[in-house]
């Protein structure tokens, strides 16, 4: 019987990873594209998730909602799958820490960045802080670089770790850093973005109305 997955998705924010993941595995599932942020928008969310930030995801009616936990979690739950490392492989610490990485080391510096260039009301925008946090991000992503293993985040093979370490590429060049990506991580995210389950991710959201929003 095949699993009922149930995301509920903004598009391009952080639950973008659950989607590129979702579709990677080929797994089926119903997608909720909603209005940011959907815990102002959409009535009733906090009653899926009292969080009210994305992603959701109900798999079997579990509620998960870490955009870097979820993907890992399919993987292995509806693997065996490459996309995830086992711990038998020299590459799994790698694999761990890339995973993480991507979320708690690079995508947080960026919401602050767009928490005070953007969010914010124009009277509580703190410019030095908003470049404080680009610089931040921009030292941490040059650094991730030297770490890789060749063309990908761990095990020398396309991961969870890198969708999680890419989408943060990619929040980068939506929300105005595009000066801390280096030219070899902007090739990371050309070489992922060819990949077609990244295509039909970006497909499966469509053009939803609403901005590029990490925060959830």
């Amino acid at each position: 019987m095949s699993p009922a997955i149930q995301l509920f998705h903004c598009r391009d924010s952080r639950s973008f990873r659950v989607l590129w993941a979702l579709e990677e595995l080929e797994l089926p599932y119903g997608l909720e594209l909603m209005q940011f942020p959907p815990r102002v928008f959409v009535k009733g969310y906090r009653d899926v998730n009292p969080l009210g930030t994305v992603p959701a995801v109900l798999v079997d009616g579990q509620l998960m909602t870490e955009s870097a936990a979820i993907p890992h979690y399919l993987a292995t739950r509806f693997g065996p799958s490459d996309l995830a490392v086992a711990p038998h492989e020299p590459g799994y610490a790698a694999y761990l820490n890339f995973l993480h990485m991507g979320e708690a080391t690079l995508t947080f510096p960026q919401t602050i960045h767009l928490r005070y260039t953007m969010l914010e009301p124009p009277e509580r925008r703190v410019a030095q802080a908003a470049e404080d946090y680009a610089q931040w991000f921009g030292s941490r992503l040059r650094n991730a670089e030297l770490m890789l293993d060749g063309d990908y985040a761990a095990a020398g093979r396309f991961t969870m770790a890198d969708i999680s370490v890419g989408y943060a590429v990619m929040l980068a060049q939506s929300i105005g850093l595009e000066a801390q990506v280096t030219p070899g991580m902007a090739a990371y995210l050309d070489r992922l973005s060819q990949r077609p389950a990244f295509q039909r991710a970006k497909a499966a959201q469509g053009s939803q109305a609403g901005e590029t929003n990490p925060l959830g």
